[in-house]
């Protein structure tokens, strides 16, 4: 029997049940949960930078945010809170549109 040892989706337990396989399952302290957010957050961020194709890349982006808000929900931060940020921080220091890599600045 292999094993994860990994945080999955709330959904995967009843996914593995309907195909008849035996399985165990834990559930989390708020510590080790964020912890393992974490180690979850870096596994979607390495799929993110491997992705090949743009139906692969959307698939991995939208795990990757899934982990984001988690992470905000386990902190007691709204999304919209994320979002509005995100914005303000857009607006002041701008996006990433204009493709500039800063090569140096002189002291």
């Amino acid at each position: 029997m292999p094993t994860y040892n990994k945080l999955v989706r709330d959904k995967i337990p009843d996914i593995i049940k309907k195909t008849g396989k035996n399985f165990q399952v834990t559930v989390l302290d708020p510590l080790t949960f964020e912890k393992e957010l974490k180690v979850k957050l870096k596994e979607e961020m390495d799929e993110v930078l491997q992705a090949g194709k743009t139906e692969d890349l959307v698939e991995e982006l939208a795990d990757l945010l899934e982990v984001v808000y988690a992470l905000c929900r386990h902190h007691g931060i709204d999304p919209s809170e994320l979002e509005l940020v995100r914005e303000c921080k857009k607006h002041e220091r701008g996006g990433f549109n204009e493709k500039i890599y800063l090569l140096d600045v002189e002291d």
